[in-house]
């Protein structure tokens, strides 16, 4: 006596050892003993053997109709051998009833089980669903094969050609474009933004990252939208002053300028000149809602996204040859730099001169503070600003630090090809700590500082910068900036940049001319200003590092240097001479911070962002004195 039996999901056939009535002894096919009880068995045959049994059951379950066994059969509950012997006419054969058994097990969509053996055919309307359902899944199958197999042959499906940043930056695997691409991608053995590459979908890996920033924080892209155009305020009193700014030479925002007018009696009146953008339009408007969604201008290399507009800037910016609407700070200065006084005006600014770095810097520098140069337009005010700098900066008890450490300027000449793109970059290096960067940055925080105390006195908020036990924050209330020596430091000197400035702007604006402030004290707008600014200012300056050491990569293999010097930061770790490139070095044997190396680039990754570089040798020992460099603290 042979016996059909189901065992952990599957069937199985064996041969009757025992038969105790409510249990018994099985051999299956393959030699295994088992127990069963009784009401487990699902049919007992004769003939044939157990193995020949289910192999001939399967092949002639291939045969049956599935759809014909759910027309012919009832509604009502069933066991498969009373179905057998209603679909055969006959008493069915073990081979049939266990074929019919097989058939009906495997159609869980037609039959839904009801214990061993038993069944139910699924009504109309569910079978209906399902089928719909199955069809469903089988197109979305050939789908997916199809735009897979057009992903591996380097072609990119056109379903995938409107929803790339989605597939790259935030897949949902639930999608079969995400589904196929990974697949694409595993077949390929390339990662998703290589093969995309690979397909054309990127025009290069420096749009990747581009696209990824913009993806997170500006997805409705970076076209402005419809806004009231700013108003020009009229009727201005115009500053009897020559000014000029001092900018980079790929600075368009030109938010500063400076005025030095010789004082009857002797000594000078210092302008300090900041770009009124808050006269143009007012808190609630179209354009400050751009402003407060965008919160920054957002830099990095070749390229920026503007807080504001261009037609804003264009009207607002100190552009020379213009008179422009400006806040000016001034400063009441004896001969000997001592100031008597100050005092703060809107007006209309007349900037004769926007002077450039790369253009002032050789002939003003200290060599020729300390040894003198040749003369030049501007000589005289830039030589009365410096002195007066140096004056503000001791007054402030903060001497300026890490005079000897580099910044790097990158340029990006988008009309050159190379292998790895569009971009050809160049960057150069630039002292920090400059007697032009000195004077520019001691009269922004006194310009800061002294309109944060208005402010304060005034009992009008602002958002202000304050730093206590070395951290630093943000707070709507006036508190001391310990690292600068200042009582409090409220950013106003950027309102074309940041929105910070911008807001401050306004309130400094209402104190001067004795209106209602934009923002009332404890106002929660405020107070929702200053963190989203934040956080945000913080995610673009995080992208703008990201942006230069991807900028750093395109350099090294742009250039393909044999090797390269570094200076060791701490173990493993060195930044590159020639560029702002900080890296891990495995290979380096443990070095004094300070250290001189000389590394070999091995490979680069533009889409990792990410370098590998062999130690070759020391070149030299650390310098005691760059052993304070902060750098090698904070690094």
């Amino acid at each position: 006596m042979f016996v059909l039996f189901e065992e952990d999901g599957a069937f199985k056939a064996g041969t009757v050892l025992a038969d105790n009535d409510s249990s018994l002894q099985v051999e299956t096919s393959h030699g295994k003993r088992v127990k069963l009880k009784a009401s487990h068995v699902l049919l007992r045959f004769t003939a044939p053997g157990p193995g020949e049994l289910l192999e001939r059951a399967e092949a002639a379950a291939e045969e049956l109709d599935t759809g014909f066994l759910w027309e012919v059969c009832g509604d009502e509950e069933f066991a498969f051998p009373e179905f057998a012997a209603e679909y055969y006419g006959r008493s069915p054969t073990a081979v049939e009833s266990a074929s019919l058994l097989l058939r009906l097990h495997s159609s869980p969509i037609y039959f839904h089980r009801k214990g061993r053996g038993r069944f139910r055919k699924a009504p109309p309307e569910i079978l209906q669903a399902a089928l719909a359902g199955l069809e469903k899944k089988r197109q979305q199958a050939e789908a997916i094969e199809r735009m897979r197999a057009e992903l591996v042959a380097g072609r990119l499906p056109p379903e995938l050609a409107g929803m790339l940043p989605q597939l790259l930056y935030r897949p949902d695997r639930n999608r079969i474009e995400t589904k196929a691409l990974e697949a694409a991608a595993v077949d390929a053995g390339l990662s998703v933004p290589r093969l995309l590459l690979k397909c054309g979908a990127l025009d290069s890996s420096y749009d990747y990252h581009f696209q990824r920033f913009l993806f997170e924080y500006f997805q409705e892209g970076v076209a402005f939208p419809p806004f009231e155009g700013p108003a020009v305020p009229a009727e201005l009193p115009r500053a009897d002053v020559t000014a000029f700014s001092i900018d980079d030479a790929t600075t368009t925002e030109i938010d500063d300028a400076f005025s030095v007018t010789p004082r009857e009696g002797g000594g000078w009146r210092i302008g300090i000149h900041i770009a009124a953008p808050a006269l143009g339009f007012a808190r609630g408007s179209s354009l400050d809602a751009i402003a407060r969604r965008r919160l920054s201008t957002v830099y990095m290399p070749g390229n920026k996204i503007t807080m504001l507009p261009d037609e804003v800037v264009e009207t607002f910016t100190l552009a020379e040859g213009r008179e422009c609407p400006a806040v000016s700070l001034y400063l009441d200065v004896t001969a000997a730099l001592a100031i008597m006084g100050h005092e703060s005006r809107v007006e209309r600014v007349p900037i004769v001169a926007n002077l450039r770095h790369h253009d002032i810097e050789p002939l003003f520098n200290e060599e020729t503070l300390e040894h003198g140069g040749p003369d030049f337009q501007w000589k005289r005010e830039l030589t009365v600003l410096w002195d007066l700098a140096t004056v503000l900066e001791a007054g402030r008890g903060k001497a300026a630090a890490n005079q000897n450490l580099v910044d790097h300027n990158f340029y990006v000449d988008w009309e050159t090809e190379t292998s790895d793109g569009p971009g050809y970059i160049t960057i150069t290096p630039r002292r920090r700590g400059s007697p032009l960067d000195k004077l520019v940055a001691e009269l922004m925080i006194l310009a800061n500082s002294t309109w944060g105390k208005l402010l304060d006195e005034a009992g009008i908020p602002g958002l202000y910068r304050a730093q206590s036990g070395g951290k630093v924050r943000m707070t709507t209330v006036a508190a001391p900036h310990d690292a600068l020596g200042v009582d409090c430091y409220a950013w106003s000197s950027s309102p074309l940049r940041r929105y910070v400035d911008l807001v401050n702007q306004w309130q400094i604006v209402s104190v001067l001319r004795e209106t209602e402030p934009a923002f009332a004290p404890k106002s929660p707008d405020l107070m929702a200003a200053l963190r989203d600014f934040e956080l945000t200012y913080a995610a673009y300056a995080e992208f703008q590092r990201q942006m230069e050491r991807y900028w750093c990569l395109r350099w090294l293999r742009q250039n393909r240097p044999e090797s390269v010097e570094a200076k060791v930061l701490r173990e493993n770790v060195v930044r590159l001479q020639a560029i702002p490139l900080v890296m891990k070095v495995p290979s380096m044997p443990l070095q004094l911070p300070g250290s001189r190396v000389r590394l070999t680039i091995e490979s680069s990754d533009l889409i990792d962002v990410d370098v590998h570089a062999r130690f070759v040798e020391i070149l030299a020992e650390p310098d005691p004195e760059e052993l304070a460099d902060p750098l090698y603290e904070s690094s």
